[in-house]
């Protein structure tokens, strides 16, 4: 079984993977798939973060709420820069300086994460709770909005509902969005 600050890193590399990919990307259909695939992967894992880890660390952790609060709020800037980027077209001039200036916020909040948050985390839950917390996460990703939306709320469980109103409006417009087809690559269409 995976602890949950595993599913979070496997997470965060796949994030910069395909960041990484839309750059070097030679195609504007090639940048649009992994543009899908970016914004897919980064709504599902914030959400997920502030529906299943964020309450952890509140619970478990005497810094707890301080530390869940600040990971709201960069999380909150990260999904308003998200959603102009999801809405964008790769021939926008400003395609790539857009994502780059959210990877660059992105990268500081993923080292904290990594460097803090989570090892505090992990030492204050048993492996057993961490791997519960994982599962919960992976669960968690399966039901909420696949797009970014920075105007609904960051808390359970005003986040919770609004997620489970958005999420089926995301997941059947995913149906209609070109996705990369590499060997081993998920397509959320059919998730």
């Amino acid at each position: 079984m995976s602890r949950i600050s595993e599913v979070i890193k496997t997470d965060h590399r796949e994030i910069e993977d395909y960041y990484s990919k839309i750059l070097n990307s030679t195609t504007e259909k090639e940048k649009t798939e992994w543009q899908n695939l970016f914004t897919w992967e980064l709504a599902r894992h914030s959400i997920a973060e502030e529906l299943v880890v964020y309450p952890q660390f509140e619970k478990s952790l005497p810094d707890g709420r301080a530390m869940a609060d600040k990971d709201r709020k960069e999380h909150q800037s990260v999904k308003e820069q998200l959603k102009k980027f999801q809405n964008m077209k790769p021939t926008d001039p400003a395609f790539e300086s857009t994502i780059t200036a959210l990877m660059k916020d992105l990268s500081e909040h993923i080292k904290e994460e990594e460097r803090q948050d989570l090892p505090k985390l992990e030492d204050a839950v048993s492996a057993e709770e961490s791997e519960e917390l994982a599962k919960s996460f992976g669960r968690t990703k399966m039901f909420v909005p696949s797009r970014s939306h920075p105007s609904a709320p960051d808390k359970p469980p005003f986040e919770t509902a609004i997620g489970l109103l958005m999420a089926p409006i995301d997941h059947l417009a995913d149906l209609f969005r070109k996705w990369p087809h590499t060997k081993g690559m998920p397509n959320p269409s059919t998730k």
